[in-house]
């Protein structure tokens, strides 16, 4: 199994466009072969001191895939391309790590 945790920063003003852009394709994302877990989160409210916070211009996408040849045929899908050309002016920074599980 590969997990995948992509920290996404908006523009100033532009996580919430950003987003329902991103809403918009993860239907198409959990039919792919291989997807075992995909889907934006936030900060959640109320946790106190223990939380080092994302903020508010910035998501995280948290991932699972079967194998990295089901995470690279994902990278390549059609409906990714789509929104990250959509996604490309709202986005000002993207840090993604793939990750191996060590039991």
């Amino acid at each position: 199994m590969i997990h995948v945790i992509a920290f996404i920063t908006a523009k100033p003003g532009q996580r919430e466009a950003l987003l329902r852009d991103f809403s918009e394709v993860i239907p198409a994302v959990h039919a792919e072969q291989g997807c075992i877990e995909y889907g934006p989160v936030v900060d959640t409210e109320g946790v106190g001191e223990i939380q080092t916070r994302l903020g508010e211009d910035t998501f995280m996408v948290v991932e699972k895939w079967e194998s990295i040849a089901h995470l690279q045929a994902h990278a390549g899908a059609p409906h990714m391309a789509a929104y990250a050309a959509k996604a490309r002016e709202m986005i000002a920074n993207r840090v993604i790590h793939v990750l191996s599980p060590v039991v």
